[in-house]
């Protein structure tokens, strides 16, 4: 029997599981898992955000965040889609082993990488590889929508064959008239015919595919040095970077909290670590992370640098300086919520730990 929304409550990490209902190659060493909520409920989230998965790996559980290739236009369940690398672990494990009925541990969905908070006339979306799954998230929730939403939809590939969402997002641009796709592969596959770009992309390349492409807003995501590439050349072809966003799991390069506090203002103080009935001496530099673990308290933390949201804390009372990326959702932030990987203390605080 099908329940309405508003008889079901939305999925909370903090009390459910995730329910895997199935699994689908799209590739080579690609698939896409579905989830379902382990009691009924339904997922609040924006599209391009990710989630953090505990997979139980043979050497013991890892944590590995996943954007979501789903759209909230269907909010009954969540899908990713993984690509594992030679060197994978926790996707590795998913191909092989996960299966619907399997339940997983997860955190989120989270994030700001999302063209909910860069509304615009016009997108440019860059991908390389599965770099494409937040960017066919986004589209299908514009394809849902029924809004006549303006992209230009770039992705990189080294092979046709290997375009993940090729056929949906070609099926999607036949009914969206200003969604326009571009293909860029570095050879063709054996025995086909490629007549579509080849290479690397490239600033007479853009140019071609989107000649308005510096009055668009643009959403960037592949790897490192694929994003790095990008972002030089749009910058050096006059684009506007403010208007540039990518999705990075990767240290931010200056740590703001550390900042804001400063390193000739550092504020001696303490933590104290309620339910452990412990208190340890701190000082602005350190984390609040950093201080668990020199007192010998484990706890859970996956990515450390405030992206993934497993090491949210609550904040009792004190005053904390946090530096997150996109870990943690602003209701949270405002009942005293901090991630203990990005937040200093300043003086005295007390944390639910």
């Amino acid at each position: 029997m099908f329940k309405h929304l508003d008889q079901t409550q939305p999925w909370n990490d903090r009390d459910q599981q995730l329910e895997c209902v199935s699994v689908v190659s799209e590739g080579r060493d690609v698939a896409t898992f579905t989830f379902r909520a382990s009691e009924e409920g339904w997922f609040r989230y924006e599209p391009g955000q990710f989630i953090t998965l505990e997979i139980p790996a043979l050497d013991g559980p890892v944590l590995r965040t996943y954007t979501l290739s789903s759209s909230p236009s269907r909010p009954l369940s969540i899908s990713v889609t993984a690509k594992a690398q030679a060197t994978s672990i926790g996707t590795r494990w998913m191909l092989d082993n996960l299966k619907p009925g399997a339940r997983l541990k997860a955190y989120g969905p989270l994030g700001q990488f999302t063209f909910h908070r860069h509304p615009a006339e016009k997108y440019l979306f860059i991908s390389a590889g599965s770099g494409i799954t937040p960017m066919i998230s986004m589209t299908r929730f514009a394809a849902d929508q029924g809004k006549a939403a303006d992209i230009a939809f770039v992705n990189c590939a080294r092979r046709p064959s290997e375009i993940i969402f090729r056929h949906e997002l070609e099926r999607l641009a036949a009914g969206m008239r200003q969604l326009r796709l571009a293909w860029i592969v570095e050879e063709a596959d054996p025995g086909e015919v490629w007549t579509g770009f080849r290479g690397r992309l490239n600033a007479p390349a853009l140019r071609l595919i989107a000649p308005d492409f510096r009055e668009r807003e643009v959403f960037c995501c592949g790897p490192a040095p694929f994003m790095a590439a990008v972002k030089d050349m749009l910058e050096a072809n006059g684009y506007d970077m403010r208007r540039y966003h990518e999705e990075s799991f990767h240290p931010p390069e200056t740590d703001e909290a550390a900042a804001a506090i400063g390193a000739d203002e550092i504020c001696e103080g303490s933590v104290a670590f309620t339910r452990s009935g412990m208190e340890v001496p701190s000082s602005s530099q350190e984390t609040i992370l950093q201080l668990a673990r020199s007192a010998g308290l484990n706890l859970p933390t996956g990515c450390t640098m405030g992206l993934c949201g497993t090491c949210k804390v609550q904040r009792l009372s004190g005053e904390t300086v946090m530096n997150h990326q996109g870990g943690i959702r602003e209701e949270e932030i405002a009942a005293g919520f901090v991630l203990a990987c990005c937040t200093r203390p300043v003086g005295r605080v007390e944390i639910e730990a």
